[in-house]
């Protein structure tokens, strides 16, 4: 592997086991039923949660208008016990990094992605986060791509996107990017498809 090469990587469905997330599901949990009507219309017509992802508000500012009355408390809560840390990660990581430069390019409230890197010891191996809740763009966005290679000062040739959906992946190779798909999901892909880090680190071994 040549160390001009750069591996940007997502972070739910691939370093995260959960794809989705299971924030919805959890908030429903969290409030009686008298309340689905008022979180129905903030996710699905206010779109808080899309506007959180997108930096337009603070973790505190979005999980206090849910209703939550300790919105770090709550963060913490289901960031360390809802979602799961792909067991394999750490150890292809490590070897990666040896080899080539690691950004981590996710959708993602920025407190959470924040708290996420560091709860899990992930934040050595990036070069660079870039997070949508920070540069205020969300994948499949093409303008998020372009800020990672502005941000990385590297080229889309020089660029393996690893992701679980995609959608986001066609966007990347329209750039020119080398794209795998992580398949936690099942997808239909045409292009490079792993099931887990070793599979991927056995494919980068390949196309490098």
């Amino acid at each position: 592997m040549e160390r001009s090469k750069v591996l940007l990587i997502d972070m739910y469905g691939v370093i995260i086991k959960e794809s989705k997330g299971y924030f919805i599901p959890y908030t429903f949990q969290h409030f009686p039923e008298v309340e689905y009507d008022r979180l129905t219309n903030a996710f699905k017509v206010e779109r808080v949660f899309s506007k959180a992802q997108k930096g337009q508000l603070t973790n505190e500012e979005f999980l206090s208008y849910l209703g939550y009355g300790n919105p770090r408390e709550t963060m913490e809560d289901y960031l360390k016990n809802y979602l799961t840390l792909d067991e394999q990660f750490h150890d292809f990581a490590s070897s990666v990094t040896q080899k080539m430069e690691m950004c981590l390019l996710s959708n993602d409230v920025l407190e959470w992605s924040e708290f996420l890197t560091e709860y899990h010891g992930m934040s050595p191996y990036f070069k660079d986060k870039i997070v949508s809740g920070e540069v205020h763009l969300r994948k499949p966005d093409k303008a998020i791509f372009e800020c990672a290679i502005e941000r990385l000062q590297c080229k889309p040739g020089d660029c393996i996107f690893v992701d679980n959906s995609v959608k986001n992946l066609r966007v990347a190779e329209e750039l020119g990017m080398t794209a795998i798909l992580f398949n936690r999901d099942g997808e239909e892909y045409e292009g490079n498809v792993v099931n887990d880090f070793g599979e991927l680190g056995e494919l980068l071994q390949r196309l490098l």
